[in-house]
């Protein structure tokens, strides 16, 4: 295939968009906030209906779907701010897909951590493949430096630090899902990324 501009960040802009979007119409549909019946039926997680009901593609639905505008707006603003530096480092489809593998992954951590605890859960947001963007980043200063993102590496573990510990002081943040996806991000990164040797799709 033809090169693509590298410096384009076409996955995250695009990725910022379908949240919004899908946010737009689930407000059309009801209050995102309270409606939990609406919130089900469009697709976020709920351990019954994943491990009973067989419903595993509520494990990707959920990561597009915010319960209330200041939700959104949070998890799109961490997005924009570090998903450009990684999809430009990393290069457009491996950065697609260590996004969707680190929403996935969060939520397959958040829903056994739950099933751990008997108990059920309605739970949805981009905060796990955020957080696994956030482990991409950690995966990509720990092996080139902070050069190319302007981050060392004792702030970005600061911030990360920072972020787990004031979800944990927040009773409605699912925490489970954003150690998860932070790992699953660090990890995939260790896999599929090769420094410098990514330009085409």
């Amino acid at each position: 295939m033809n090169d693509i501009d590298p410096k384009k960040t076409y996955i995250n802009t695009g990725l910022i968009v379908i949240n919004v979007l899908f946010f737009f119409f689930l407000t059309a549909q009801g209050r995102t906030e309270y409606d939990m019946r609406m919130m089900l039926r469009y697709g976020a997680c709920y351990e019954p209906l994943i491990v009973e009901e067989h419903q595993y593609w509520r494990l990707l639905t959920a990561c597009f779907m915010h319960f209330g505008m200041a939700h959104l707006v949070n998890n799109m603003l961490v997005l924009f701010a570090l998903g450009d530096a990684v999809e430009r480092e990393m290069g457009h489809v491996p950065y697609l897909i260590a996004y969707i593998l680190s929403g996935i992954g969060g939520n397959v951590v958040s829903t056994l951590y739950n099933l751990s605890l008997r108990r059920a859960v309605i739970s949805a947001g981009a905060s796990g493949a955020v957080f696994g963007v956030m482990g991409m980043l950690l995966c990509m200063v720990l092996r080139r430096g902070p050069a190319f993102s302007g981050m060392s590496l004792q702030r970005l573990v600061i911030s990360i630090i920072l972020s787990i510990y004031l979800g944990t002081v927040d009773g409605g943040v699912d925490v489970a899902a954003h150690v998860g996806g932070l790992i699953c991000g660090f990890l995939i990164c260790m896999i599929i990324y090769r420094p410098g040797g990514y330009r085409r799709i």
